[in-house]
């Protein structure tokens, strides 16, 4: 039960380092977190009928979706913004993420994966009158790489269907 905890722990304080490397624009060390085959995406939810849980989101593999990248693509979106000339990103976003909610589904017996859920919430600012509000969860599968943790992959749940947002150039 200890080690359950301690692990509980190393993974809630793995995740709010990320959230300090975004918010403070470190993107190469948010980088650096990423397994080389991690997939990041996050599906399209709907307004459905009561009971319909089948339809509310977009299918992973045959629906578009918000995102559905790679390491790649999510290294070329922080190079862009990184160039200074990014045009929505000028001015930059002031953006804070909060992380809570940090829960360990499941754990491979020898603790080199883990599958975690945890809730976010995350507050942008941008020009004089631009603020967004986005609120929803987080499914992550972490690979313990080295001394450290890797997100192998990341799955965003948005509570909002509608995304009042003028662009998502940032990260979840």
């Amino acid at each position: 039960m200890t080690d359950r905890l301690l692990l509980g722990l190393e993974i809630a304080q793995f995740f709010y380092a990320e959230a300090e490397f975004l918010d403070e624009r470190r993107y190469d060390e948010w980088l650096a977190l990423l397994a080389d085959d991690i997939r990041y995406w996050m599906p399209m939810r709907r307004n459905v009928k009561f009971g319909d849980t089948e339809r509310e989101f977009t299918r992973e593999t045959d629906d578009i979706a918000w995102f559905d990248e790679g390491k790649d693509t999510l290294t070329r979106r922080v190079r862009q913004i990184q160039t200074g000339i990014h045009w929505a990103e000028e001015p930059r976003s002031r953006i804070a993420h909060m992380v809570s909610n940090v829960q360990l589904l499941s754990v491979t017996p020898d603790e080199r994966e883990v599958l975690a859920k945890s809730r976010f919430l995350i507050y942008r600012n941008r020009a004089e009158t631009e603020t967004d509000i986005l609120v929803g969860k987080r499914e992550d599968t972490l690979r313990r790489d080295g001394d450290g943790w890797s997100i192998a992959r990341r799955k965003i749940v948005l509570d909002q269907n509608v995304l009042m947002t003028k662009n998502l150039t940032f990260f979840f």
